[in-house]
C-alpha cells in the first residue's frame, strides 16, 4: 500500500460511495477513462479486487468494504488535521456537517447566518430530515452534530439542551374556536386534525399527549412537511399542532393562529447532540459553544420577535 497514491484513494472512495465510476468522475471533474485507470492501479497494488459488477450494478468487494472504512477514516483525519493547523494559524476553517429535523429549519439557518459570517471560511453541510431517519445518521456517525427536540434514549449519546421549542395548537385565523379561550383538551377531538408523517418526532409528541389522556383525534390529513400542514390550517381543512417557531416567517396578517388550548403549549426544547466519545473537530466545537452561549439570545432576536407577531 506504499505505492498507493492519495489521489487514487479519494478516486476509489468516490467510486465506492456512489456505487459508479462515472459519478465519481463527475465530482471529482476528471474523465471515466481516469477514474477506471486509478482504481485498476490501485487495484493491482492491493492485490485484490475492489469491485464486482453483477449487471449493471458495481458492488464493492469484501477487500474493497474493508480499504473504504479505512478511506473514510483516513480523510476524517486529514480533514481535522487541517483544521488544527488553521486554528493555530488563528484561522477557523474547515466544513461543518449537521442534520437537523424538519422543524429546527425555521431556527438553524437563522443561527448559522452570524456564525458563517463570523467565521466565513467554514463551509456547511446542512441536512434537514424527519427524527427517524436523523437517528439513521447519528447511528452511521455521519455527521459532526445533529439538531432535534426529543434525545433518543437508548443510544450513547452526549446531549445539551440550548433552546425552547414550545408545541402549540394551529387553526386558521376564521375558525369557531379561535375567539375562545381555555378550549379543554376532549374538545379537540371533535375537529379533524392534520398530522405530520410517521417517524415524526412532533407527531410522536402528539400521539402520546392524546394517549396518554385517552382522546382520539381524528386525523384527516398526513403530510410530509410543515409547510404543507400550515397551507392546510389555513385552508380549513383542520387544526394542527406543531412547533411556535414554524409562524416565524408569517407576519402579522398569518391566515393561522394560536388556540388558547388547556395544557398548551407543551414545553419542548432543542438539543444538539453527538455520539458519546466522538472527537469532535476544531469547527464542531466552535459551532458547539457557539450554540450554547450564544444560540438561544440570538434566536430571541430573530425569531421569537416575528412568532410574537400572529400570536398577539
Amino acid at each position: 500500500m506504499r505505492q498507493a497514491t492519495l489521489h487514487q484513494l479519494k478516486v476509489f472512495e468516490a467510486a465506492a460511495r456512489h456505487s459508479s465510476f462515472t459519478r465519481a468522475a463527475e465530482e471529482l471533474f476528471l474523465t471515466q477513462p481516469t477514474v477506471s485507470m486509478q482504481i485498476k492501479q490501485l487495484t493491482k497494488t492491493v492485490g485484490l479486487p475492489l469491485f464486482e459488477q453483477v449487471g449493471r450494478r458495481l458492488y464493492l468487494t469484501e477487500a474493497g468494504r474493508e480499504l473504504s472504512t479505512t478511506c473514510q477514516q483516513l480523510f476524517e483525519q486529514i480533514s481535522q488535521f487541517e483544521m488544527t493547523i488553521a486554528d493555530m494559524k488563528g484561522l477557523k476553517q474547515g466544513n461543518l456537517r449537521l442534520t437537523v429535523v424538519t422543524t429546527a429549519k425555521y431556527v438553524i439557518p437563522r443561527l448559522l447566518g452570524p456564525f458563517c459570517q463570523r467565521y466565513p471560511g467554514i463551509d456547511v453541510s446542512l441536512t434537514v430530515t424527519n427524527h427517524d431517519q436523523l437517528l439513521d445518521r447519528l447511528t452511521a456517525n455521519q455527521d459532526d452534530l445533529y439538531i432535534l427536540s426529543q434525545p433518543p434514549e437508548n443510544q450513547d449519546i452526549s446531549c445539551r439542551p440550548f433552546l425552547e421549542n414550545p408545541l402549540v395548537v394551529m387553526a386558521a385565523s376564521n375558525h369557531p374556536l379561535a375567539k375562545e379561550s381555555h378550549i379543554p383538551l376532549p374538545r379537540l377531538a371533535e375537529e379533524p386534525f392534520i398530522m405530520r408523517e410517521p417517524g415524526s418526532g412532533t407527531r410522536r409528541a402528539i400521539q402520546k399527549l392524546f394517549d396518554d389522556q385517552a382522546i382520539a383525534i381524528k386525523v384527516r390529513l398526513e403530510l410530509g412537511s410543515n409547510e404543507a400542514i400550515k397551507q392546510a390550517i389555513a385552508g380549513n381543512l383542520g387544526i394542527s399542532v406543531l412547533s411556535l417557531h414554524t409562524l416565524a416567517l408569517e407576519g402579522a396578517s398569518s391566515e393561522i393562529t394560536i388556540l388558547d388550548v388547556e395544557g398548551f403549549p407543551i414545553q419542548r426544547h432543542w438539543y444538539v447532540i453527538h455520539p458519546a466519545g466522538k472527537q469532535l473537530s476544531v469547527v464542531a466545537r466552535t459551532f458547539f459553544t457557539y450554540l450554547l452561549d450564544e444560540g438561544k439570545a440570538i434566536a430571541e432576536q430573530t425569531v421569537l420577535k416575528l412568532i410574537q407577531k400572529p400570536a398577539a
